[in-house]
């Protein structure tokens, strides 16, 4: 991969950081006067909700960035040609927009792609914070409340800051922005077990039944990472039709050009990547789709018949994989419309979400932190 990176300079990293520190400062300033009289475990819940929240905001963010292709905005990390904000970088936005207007660099693209870290950074910010309450509060429990969890994510964070800096650096390296995206559903998933270990509630599921909710999940990411390298590898409108794609069953494809993970943007082993790798890209993602519509609504049908408690559960997973048929087939018919890939792109990571809570929750209860009530002593969870 030499020769592929483009430029980093750290000189704005401290405006960087102080813009995104400012911008938690506000999520943190309100959570601080609105939850500091709640019980530390549950305190310590609600932070973690309401990271997860912004952090689904920020995944949002980051697929609108691509979507508008504005991820080379700014063709430096972490600022913009050497600057903290597209302000100071205008003169340099405006000659490259000029020379090509319609090109990867222009100030609104720079904007977007500048805000995009900005929101990166805060998330940061208050994931560093989470973690710091968490070691604070599992030293006064004695352990009861548990910090490594936090410690966990606050580490992924920091490896998905460096995957974000390399996106830029490596112009879009399929790869690369593959396991950007791959993160950001990681940090989501993380977030939730780790705002439920904090406050546990069991959900009982007979072992058949989660191991079942284990293989859904598994199939999950697999899929969410097919459609990473869809949409890394710009591979959307291969098939514009459906059922068929190219008006075939079965189209031309080259499988082999189409999945070689060490290539950069649209290239093939000789040239230019051929249209029929992009179909192959395309048609795996449409049927790993087929068998993980199959396999969430066989687990969401054993989690009807499970009982009320798991009623919910099943009709939550049924509504959100008809969510992600809708808004892929839409991408598909309508011509990859900005509102349908970020309807997909939120699906895919409610649905990340929601299984996580149900394995933490159907976890055995040895593996659960111990909650604790009001005055900081063992509860029982409900």
């Amino acid at each position: 991969m030499s020769g592929a990176a483009g430029p980093v300079d750290l000189a704005p990293l401290l405006g960087v950081l102080a813009v995104g520190t400012g911008v938690a400062l506000v999520p943190l300033a309100w959570f601080w006067r609105r939850a500091r009289g709640d019980a530390p475990a549950l305190r310590l819940q609600a932070f973690a909700w309401l990271v997860l929240f912004l952090s689904f905001d920020l995944v949002l963010l980051g697929a609108f960035t691509r979507l508008s292709d504005s991820g080379l905005g700014c063709p430096d990390w972490p600022g913009c040609y050497g600057h903290a904000s597209p302000i100071g970088a205008s003169g340099h936005i405006a000659a490259a927009e000029a020379a090509v207007p319609t090109g990867a660099v222009t100030a609104t693209k720079a904007w977007i792609e500048m805000l995009h870290r900005y929101a990166a950074t805060a998330i940061g910010a208050l994931v560093a914070v989470l973690a710091g309450l968490a070691i604070r509060a599992a030293r006064r429990s004695g352990g009861r409340i548990g910090s490594a969890w936090a410690l966990w994510t606050l580490l992924w964070i920091c490896i998905q800051g460096a995957f974000g800096a390399l996106t830029v650096a490596w112009r879009l390296y399929p790869a690369i922005v593959s396991l950007h995206l791959l993160g950001g559903v990681g940090l989501l998933a993380l977030l939730a077990v780790q705002a439920e270990r904090y406050a546990p509630r069991t959900l009982s599921l007979p072992a058949g039944l989660r191991a079942g909710l284990i293989a859904v999940a598994v199939l999950t990411v697999v899929q969410i990472a097919l459609g990473a390298w869809v949409s890394s590898n710009y591979a959307v409108l291969a098939c514009t039709d459906f059922p068929t794609c190219q008006g075939s069953w079965w189209p031309e494809m080259d499988v082999g050009e189409g999945f070689v993970v060490r290539r950069p943007l649209g290239a093939g082993s000789e040239g230019n990547l051929p249209f029929a790798a992009l179909t192959a890209i395309h048609m795996a993602h449409r049927l790993g789709a087929i068998v993980l519509i199959a396999a969430v609504v066989a687990l969401a049908w054993r989690l009807r018949l499970a009982g009320a408690t798991t009623r919910p559960w099943a009709l939550a997973l049924l509504g959100l994989i008809a969510w992600q048929a809708a808004s892929g087939l839409g991408n598909v018919l309508l011509g990859w419309p900005l509102a349908a890939a970020l309807a997909h792109t939120a699906g895919a990571a409610v649905l990340v979400v929601v299984l996580s809570v149900l394995l933490a929750r159907s976890a055995a209860p040895r593996a659960l932190a111990t909650p604790v009530d009001a005055g900081g002593a063992p509860a029982l969870a409900s």
